[in-house]
């Protein structure tokens, strides 16, 4: 423990933050690193707990308390303080492969467990974290190395998200030949085409893939996995398909880390309107046209956003980042619909302390919203029952309608229903759903042949990754359904592990 007093002599103090009215004009990452001095006395926060929940990663009343990678967090706050960030770094590696992703768009799940929390702020965990793998590439610290011996065992990993990313770190790391198929046309995943450049700029993506090609791991992009023509073409024309067989046919094992990429649909009346998107179709096309216009804004290249009402359905985070990205196009207006009731301001009585707190939390593009538009854009507690489209097919309104939450007086179930009489038209020329994803992509397990849960979730025994064909595993959403960057970076780590023992017949991963 670097300083016994810390967390009575310092108050939390975050980097800085770029002010709305500037950072709507750009795609810029906003967040900042403080001098590191100041950072130093942060880290003097932590008071190295007798049980450190923030490295726990448990499970507490159905939500997860702590860090899933079980990141060493009171020893790396305290090399932090003493300013000891070379061996900070080295003993970050020993657990996250990927810190550069997690402290930017991680909502810290450590922090939420931090014992500081409890009475005051928590220790600010992300931002030490950041600052020690920042701190590594800026000296050279992170660097590709190929293993001095291969086991002479391939593994081919089926997409190049955060956990595909993992899986294939550990296994080389191994001495496995590594290599990572993406359908797209650059790797990342869903960091690439899910995440918004101010979250999350890609020359960061670019940074680790140059690392781990150094490594020896190869990637191989614009190949779709049991693709067929027609499920191809939405990609690119220069998209190859492969067979699962052919795959299997290659390699001594397959990883499956294909997402969760089914987005729930919103089925109402005019949901055919032309100007209605999925919230991650969006993202991504919004990112393509960024990157082929070195990160401008092309305002020609937006026209189905500038000058235009938006309607985001989906309170979660990627439909904050779909207000956040259509107020940097230039829309008239937005609006987040959430169905559920608006969380309290503080903990419940029934959500204490180290559980993930189930508070209001109001994020970057809802800041920019109310500083835009003047008021917060959420709408609780209420769904659209039909979509409105003028005389062209377009989009022009949607009729939302209230909600709420009651007991079936059979069941004695909470169930949602429709509040009489509130239905109210709001302007809307572009829709854009953010409603969560329902699983894997069904061509791909057909594909393989391979069992499915009731959530269209890839099937596997409890605590394993090894799916229901002999040497196919899978990692990531696809395994355990929409989830944290870091979820899937440790679902990646730990399906590596078990690849690995069963390659080898034991691990020391």
């Amino acid at each position: 423990m670097g300083k016994i007093t810390g967390f009575l002599e310092y108050k939390r103090q975050d980097g800085p933050v770029t002010p709305e009215k500037e950072r709507i004009k750009n795609f810029n990452e906003f967040h900042s690193l403080q001098d590191v001095k100041k950072q130093q006395l942060q880290a003097a926060r932590c008071m190295d707990c007798g049980v450190a929940f923030c490295q726990a990663g448990v499970m507490i009343g159905g939500m997860a308390s702590g860090c899933p990678l079980h990141n060493l967090v009171p020893e790396l706050n305290d090399l932090v303080y003493r300013g000891l960030f070379e061996k900070a770094y080295d003993r970050l590696s020993m657990t996250h492969p990927l810190p550069e992703f997690t402290s930017r768009v991680c909502p810290a799940l450590c922090e939420a467990a931090c014992a500081c929390g409890l009475y005051d702020e928590p220790v600010s965990t992300k931002e030490n974290e950041k600052t020690i793998i920042e701190y590594a590439f800026e000296n050279n610290l992170v660097k590709g190395r190929e293993p001095l011996v291969r086991t002479g065992k391939r593994v081919a990993v089926v997409g190049s998200g955060p956990s595909g990313l993992s899986a294939a770190i550990f296994l080389n790391q191994r001495g496995h030949l590594v290599t990572v198929y993406e359908r797209s046309d650059r790797i990342g995943g869903l960091l690439r085409y899910g995440i918004p450049n101010m979250k999350l700029d890609k020359s960061v993506i670019e940074r680790r893939i140059q690392i781990m090609k150094d490594s020896g791991i190869e990637f191989i992009t614009n190949v779709n996995v049991c693709g067929t023509k027609d499920n191809t073409a939405i990609f690119s024309e220069n998209v190859k398909n492969i067979s699962a067989d052919e795959l299997k046919g290659k390699y001594d094992a397959v990883v499956l880390a294909c997402g969760a990429s089914n987005p729930r649909d919103i089925k109402v009346k005019g949901r055919e309107s032309k100007g209605i998107h999925f919230a991650v179709e969006f993202l991504g096309n919004v990112t393509k046209k960024l990157e082929n216009a070195k990160f401008k804004i092309d305002k020609n290249s937006f026209k189905d956003v500038e000058g235009k009402d938006v309607v985001v359905i989906g309170g979660g985070d990627t439909g904050n980042d779909c207000v956040g990205t259509c107020i940097r196009l230039g829309c008239k207006s937005v609006t987040q619909l959430e169905m559920m009731p608006e969380p309290p301001e503080k903990r419940t009585e029934s959500n204490s302390w180290p559980e993930w707190p189930k508070i209001k939390k109001t994020d970057y593009g809802q800041e920019e919203a109310i500083y835009k538009f003047g008021k917060d854009p959420r709408v609780y507690k209420t769904t659209v029952k039909e979509f409105i489209k003028d005389k062209n097919g377009e989009v022009s309104g949607a009729l939302t309608v209230g909600l709420e939450f009651v007991t079936d007086e059979k069941t004695g179930k909470r169930i949602i229903k429709e509040v009489s009489g509130s239905e109210k038209t709001i302007p809307a020329q572009l829709v854009l759903i953010a409603a969560g994803f329902l699983g894997s992509q069904k061509y791909v397990t057909d594909g393989f042949e391979i069992e499915t849960d009731n959530r269209s979730n890839v099937k596997t025994k409890p605590e394993s990754y090894k799916t229901s064909k002999d040497m196919v595993f899978t990692a990531g959403d696809m395994h355990r359904g929409q989830s944290l960057v870091v979820w899937a970076i440790a679902e990646g780590k730990n399906a590596a592990r078990e690849i690995d023992k069963e390659l080898m017949g034991y691990t020391n991963l």
